[in-house]
């Protein structure tokens, strides 16, 4: 199979979807693996180290994806890429399907296989290729919070672990999955006074037990919000539904029992983001105000810090991107449930219910099997 990995387009995109060591694993594989010009400089990789690991650098994206049967890829495709993409190819990269209609539907359009990497789900039911970026942004959330929350940067003045004499930030975290974990850690590290909300009282149990005393927990309900609201600086958004829109927790109105100068972080945002308000933002603007609340809604938090992400994104990608290669998207799906739930359209036809639902587009059932045989 000819694999290929375009240089990412969107703005302040550093990630790149393969290292040197994947490309070596292909080629030794019998497999061919063109990469663009380019396309890991964000991340410290030359375009020597592919080429000296076996990969051909080509100079545009226009022949990555002409000549390759699996595009891996690290952003959803932008518009400049819609029409590269073609029936019959496989794309694997995160997609984010319920935060966009257009994308939806322009992607829908092309006939491409899209493999989600935010919907793949691992032997235990977890999210392996979610993991790891919830786990940088979670961490980021509270590095970014802190560069708001300083009064240059339009922030209340507010430093995260106080001093003697001078009470620490509040800080509310607004779900105690992946991103919320990290956040808390993090945010407790600063020796801030931290709450993690969450619906699930299990969860809530168990980061009661991991969490150091300067954490404490929340049944996530609308009054338990409300009153967080009143006291935090920072609020961290961080809840998820898989392959959905995130829900909205907080409203616009409810920002005016906020502080002036608080500061968002919608890590949801990829998600079509938890605050009413949340719009996505970029790295180069990452910023806007509220009803004088700083928001901070940047949809690809990980790119900044391009050289962690993209090793540890490529660590839990690349032995999906070799069953493929080595299987065919449907006879691998075929042998792992987990890789056939992160295929979200096929041959022109949406096959994600949530997304479906999302945007009312009907809803195809993807018999991996049955495509294999198809071919």
């Amino acid at each position: 199979m000819i694999v290929g990995v375009p240089r990412e387009i969107k703005q302040d995109e550093y990630r790149v979807a393969m290292l040197p060591v994947g490309v070596e694993e292909l080629t030794r594989a019998g497999h061919q693996v063109l990469v663009e010009r380019g396309a890991g400089l964000g991340s410290g990789i030359s375009d020597e180290e592919y080429r000296t690991n076996g990969a051909t650098i080509v100079d545009s994206a226009a022949e990555v994806f002409g000549q390759a049967g699996l595009i891996v890829k690290v952003k959803e495709p932008q518009p400049a890429e819609f029409p590269l993409l073609r029936r019959g190819q496989v794309l694997f990269t995160y997609l984010h399907f319920a935060a966009s209609e257009s994308l939806t539907r322009s992607v829908l359009e092309t006939g491409v296989t899209a493999a989600a990497y935010e919907t793949l789900r691992g032997k235990k039911g977890d999210l392996p290729c979610l993991t790891p970026m919830s786990e940088v942004a979670g961490r980021m959330s509270i590095q970014e919070g802190a560069k708001f929350l300083e009064r240059p940067q339009e922030g209340r003045g507010i430093l995260l672990g106080g001093v003697p004499g001078v009470p620490p930030a509040h800080i509310t975290i607004l779900g105690g999955g992946v991103v919320g974990k990290n956040a808390a850690r993090i945010a407790a590290g600063f020796q801030a006074d931290v709450n993690i909300l969450d619906i699930s009282v299990d969860r809530l149990r168990y980061l009661d037990d991991i969490m150091p005393a300067n954490v404490n927990t929340l049944y996530s309900d609308r009054h338990n919000v409300r009153d967080q609201l009143t006291r935090a600086d920072l609020v961290i958004g961080a809840v998820l539904i898989e392959g959905a829109r995130a829900p909205r927790l907080v409203r616009e109105d409810d920002l005016k029992l906020m502080k002036p100068g608080a500061v968002i972080i919608d890590v949801a945002i990829d998600q079509g983001g938890c605050v009413e308000t949340a719009r996505p933002t970029t790295h180069s603007r990452p910023t806007y105000i509220v009803h004088d609340v700083v928001h901070y809604c940047v949809t690809n938090m990980p790119g900044a810090v391009g050289r962690t992400s993209t090793y540890a994104l490529c660590n839990v990608t690349f032995p999906y991107v070799m069953q493929i290669a080595q299987q065919g998207i449907h006879a691998a799906a075929a042998l792992d449930p987990g890789l056939a739930n992160a295929v979200n359209m096929y041959d022109g036809q949406l096959t994600n219910r949530a997304v479906a639902q999302t945007f009312n587009i009907p809803c195809a059932t993807y018999e991996p099997a049955e495509a294999a045989r198809r071919g």
